[in-house]
């Protein structure tokens, strides 16, 4: 890349107005030296156009709306067709960029010849407790993201190239029950095309807090990771990331009062990886020795999910 590209930052909502202006203010703030447009999608909610308020001299703020399948991955995909610029940054609506990071990952992405995606660190902030998540490494393959997550990688944190996404490995998939886990399957997509740049700063604050769209969807949520194990045959040469997924359809179906199913997923986890701590939590749940709501409010002060 020659001088700095124009980014053009999606930013889908949902009914959070307060939440979503702090995303946008920290956008148009960036210290960076190219044209920067911020695009928000509202997805089954009233746009509201007094946010175009918030635009820079050169940082106009676009409102449209989904007019795709309905959730956060049609959403983005509606601001993704919508942008204009070179490279497409995610923000999710209850999430803040920090300074510097649009300028870095431009500079990173820049560095590494056929890159096509840029992640980096981030701030979790859950009911009063921060924490820092960064990973100490600057590439990540597909083997690397099929044996663990990477909680490190939100979407909040995503800048590709525009052409990655429109004549590479694609837009974030709509299929997925739910939209849940699309950041996750997206992410699988994009390293199968190449390897990710990654940052090991924070430059992300990533708000967790009991609003989550995904906070009790118990059900979708099991029915999505389901469909991502079908999806992506790879994991079957990857037992400990097998048994990992596998443990949180356990755990979701503990936490949605299924114990016949937790108990039968709890299983083919076991098999899988006998050390892996989900099947565990997720018989405790199912045999009413724990809550749910406990293990992850747990997990959530130390920054982890399930």
């Amino acid at each position: 890349m020659t001088g700095y590209p124009a980014v053009s930052a999606v930013v889908p909502t949902r009914d959070r107005p307060e939440l979503l202006r702090a995303a946008v203010r920290a956008i148009v703030a960036q210290d960076y030296p190219g044209p920067v447009e911020v695009v928000v999608v509202y997805d089954q909610s009233e746009p509201d156009p007094m946010l175009t308020e918030l635009s820079g001299s050169d940082r106009p703020v676009r409102v449209v709306t989904n007019t795709r399948t309905p959730g956060l991955a049609g959403a983005r995909n509606s601001g993704t067709l919508a942008a204009t610029g070179d490279l497409v940054a995610f923000c999710d609506d209850d999430d803040e960029w920090l300074p510097g990071k649009l300028r870095a990952q431009v500079d990173a992405l820049a560095g590494v010849p056929g890159g096509e995606f840029v992640s980096c660190g981030i701030r979790v902030d859950y009911d009063g407790h921060t924490v820092e998540r960064v990973l100490g490494r600057d590439s990540i393959s597909l083997g690397d993201l099929l044996r663990d997550r990477m909680t490190e990688l939100h979407p909040s944190t995503f800048l590709i190239r525009a052409t990655a996404l429109r004549d590479g490995f694609g837009l974030v998939d709509e299929e997925i029950p739910g939209s849940y886990a699309e950041d996750y399957e997206f992410l699988l997509r994009a390293a199968r095309s190449a390897p990710l740049v990654n940052l090991p700063t924070p430059y992300v604050l990533v708000r967790w807090h009991k609003r989550s769209y995904f906070a009790q969807r118990w059900d979708t949520i099991a029915e999505a990771l389901q469909w991502l194990l079908a999806r992506y045959p790879e994991f079957g040469a990857q037992p400990a990331g097998e048994a990992r997924v596998a443990g949180q359809i356990a755990f979701a179906r503990a936490a949605s009062g299924d114990r016949r199913e937790a108990v039968r997923w709890a299983g083919r986890t076991l098999r899988r990886n006998l050390r892996e701590p989900r099947a565990y939590l997720a018989l405790a749940v199912a045999g009413r020795m724990l809550r749910a709501d406990t293990v992850l409010r747990t997990l959530h002060r130390r920054g982890r999910g399930i």
